[in-house]
């Protein structure tokens, strides 16, 4: 007996701590997604570093994959990259910026078009995406920080050859200080991002010096592009045709829209019209892109030319880490040392930075849909479900950087197809003609990518596949299991109402629940005349309808607002609109109560038809048996029976 105490104590403390200060109102993580406290926001240039721990980060592996991907292509296949960022995604973005600039990015904009189930279904769908993106960041950036280890030279040997379990550990400890509970800030943004750019631009001033004093490596490049690939066109045509490849190049957009409420705006900023705030992301975006492609362009050219075909391979030295090799190869390994350790920071905190991006971003959508377990309202459960995730995904693409690119790519090109296509409805919404066409060609461009890109490697569509999944069961198990919860926010009477229920003070309450219809004199005299013979009680007792409108039944949560009236002269009638019909009732109930501190009653007539065929419609569309479902819903909200509002059927 005392051996099952302690054990007892021990689950409970562990329970505890699982569960304690870990709410995602309590705990906000400065990253994607964030809702920054009151009066800490900071310039654009500074939250520009934020987004940039996972946008320029992706300089650690991007040159490796794109040479491996494209070869000699591999300077012209970035280019076209970098114009499809300045062309396409940079234009689509800005006006992500404008339409949802309070951090929701472009999925927010696809909700407001959206609606009902298949609205919901849509979300959980680019959530599933979102997810991927997030968690192969995790992944793919310890893997590549690990490659950067692997390769150091002052690495004991020991060590060396052990890839996938230094990547585990690395996830490992990026739980384990979420675990414990991490803060991350825009300071430590800023410092990673200046030391890694600022090293990226020596590396790569002296790579650009080596391949102008040896015009020889440069004749070997166009040698080999003219050679294997014939004329110049042919070299564009296979260019646009590698490019999806490299598409994880784009990484940094959503993050950039999705950090928009750290920064700081103009006094005058208004929730409805933060132009500031716009004016600063729009800035964050463009100088973000043109920095990026600038390290984009110049490291492609430098290590295509100057790194050897077979280095690049699985297994070869700047696999993974091109400018981390030419680093070594012409600064020294001291140097290259540094630029190395700079390169694991980076990474790491890229992983940092999607952690708490998916701590924010799940907890923003799942709950007020009704689709999150208790459990997921905690940090500390979550950070150990993402953790195994990124533990399974680690082993089974043996912590390849190579074999995780194509999952990362498909999740952003996702990302970016889904804002493409919102920008281009809110363009035709406005009726910005010329806007909506090009926006609309620049979404058919990223479908046909997306395409390409799931075609040739469609792990990624099969890592999102399985997150859909496991979200929509457990949305769906989520949803059953809270069908019964009162999910009203508030209660506002207007004024009329409000009288209406004043002058049942101190008298009994008598509610009928009604279902209009042609709302004619008969249809509130016969069911006034049908409750009163059904319930006995006094035909001359004061009785007030309440008749509720469903509207988005795949809502969870609502505001009521009851609006009184006085129908032919004669019904008094509540009239309200709802996502449930139970439950607007349940919130009307208790709110009258509380108003007269009496207990009202409530009088419906028993829903014809089977009872799981009206539970389910219930759940789905906010009706069916009314009736048990109302007191289920007040009997749970309310244990106390003296309290409870009265409910009767007949």
């Amino acid at each position: 007996m005392e051996v099952d105490r302690r054990a007892g104590r021990r689950t409970g403390r562990l329970r505890a701590w699982l569960f304690d200060g870990g709410s995602e109102q309590a705990v906000q993580h400065h990253g994607p997604h964030a809702r920054p406290p009151e009066h800490r926001h900071h310039p654009w240039w500074k939250v520009m570093c934020l987004t940039g721990v996972d946008y320029f980060s992706t300089l650690g592996y991007q040159p490796g994959i794109a040479a491996l991907a494209a070869g000699a292509l591999s300077p012209v296949a970035t280019l076209v990259l970098v114009l499809v960022t300045l062309l396409g995604a940079l234009p689509v973005y800005r006006r992500v910026a404008v339409e949802s600039p309070h951090g929701e990015g472009s999925i927010a904009m696809l909700v407001r078009l959206l609606s009902f189930w298949p609205g919901k279904l849509f979300v959980l769908v680019l959530l599933g995406f979102a997810a991927t993106d997030f968690i192969i960041t995790i992944t793919l950036s310890a893997a590549d920080a690990t490659a950067h280890i692997d390769e150091n030279p002052f690495l004991p040997s020991g060590l060396k050859g052990h890839q996938v379990l230094l990547t585990l550990l690395l996830v490992t400890l990026l739980g384990a200080v979420f675990l414990k509970g991490f803060t991350e800030a825009i300071g430590i943004a800023v410092v990673l991002v200046a030391v890694y750019l600022a090293l990226n631009a020596v590396v790569i001033a002296a790579a650009l010096w080596r391949v102008v004093t040896h015009p020889s490596a440069v004749g070997d490049w166009t040698t080999a592009l003219t050679t294997g690939h014939g004329d110049p066109w042919m070299v564009v045509g296979l260019s646009l045709l590698v490019f999806p490849k490299l598409a994880l190049g784009l990484s940094g957009f959503e993050t950039g829209v999705a950090v928009m409420p750290h920064i700081r705006g103009d006094r005058q900023d208004s929730e409805d019209r933060p132009l500031g705030r716009i004016r600063g992301a729009r800035l964050l975006l463009t100088t973000a892109a043109v920095i990026m492609s600038v390290f984009l362009v110049t490291s492609s050219v430098t290590t295509t030319v100057l790194i050897p075909p077979e280095a690049f391979q699985p297994g070869g030295p700047a696999n993974g880490r091109a400018l981390a090799y030419l680093a070594h190869e012409y600064l020294g390994e001291v140097f290259g040392t540094v630029y190395d350790l700079s390169t694991i920071g980076i990474l790491w905190f890229a992983g940092a930075s999607a952690m708490a991006g998916l701590l924010n971003l799940v907890p923003r959508y799942l709950p007020r849909y009704g689709m999150a377990p208790t459990w997921a309202r905690a940090v500390r459960p979550l950070v150990l479900v993402f953790t195994s995730v990124a533990f399974l995904i680690t082993v089974v693409f043996r912590a390849s950087v190579d074999a995780q690119g194509g999952a990362y790519a498909t999740g952003v090109l996702v990302l970016i197809t889904s804002a493409a296509t919102a920008v281009t409805l809110a363009a035709r919404r406005r009726r910005q003609r010329g806007r909506t066409v090009a926006f609309a060609a620049i979404a058919v461009f990223f479908v046909y990518t997306t395409a390409a890109n799931v075609v040739e490697r469609p792990d990624g569509v099969k890592i999102a596949a399985c997150f859909i999944g496991g979200m929509i069961v457990v949305s769906l198990l989520s949803r059953l299991n809270r069908a019964f919860e009162l999910r009203v926010r508030r209660v506002e009477l207007d004024p009329e109402a409000a009288r209406l229920i004043d002058e049942c003070a101190g008298r009994r309450v008598r509610l009928i629940a009604h279902e209009p219809a042609s709302r004619d004199p008969a249809e509130y005299r016969d069911k006034l005349a049908q409750t009163v013979a059904d319930n006995d009680f006094p035909a001359d007792s004061v009785v007030i309808f309440v008749e509720v409108t469903v509207t988005d039944p795949s809502d969870f949560e609502t505001e009521l607002l009851v609006r009184g009236s006085v129908v032919h002269d004669q019904y008094l009638v509540l009239s309200l609109a709802s996502s449930s019909v139970p439950n607007a009732l349940a919130a009307v109930l208790l709110e009258i109560r509380d108003q007269t501190r009496r207990r009202p009653h409530i009088y419906f007539e028993w829903t014809e038809g089977h009872p799981f065929g009206n539970f389910l419609r219930y759940l789905a569309f906010g009706q069916g048996e009314v009736a048990p479902v109302t007191r289920e819903i007040l009997r749970r909200q309310e244990p106390d029976r003296s309290r409870r509002p009265h409910v009767h059927a007949g």
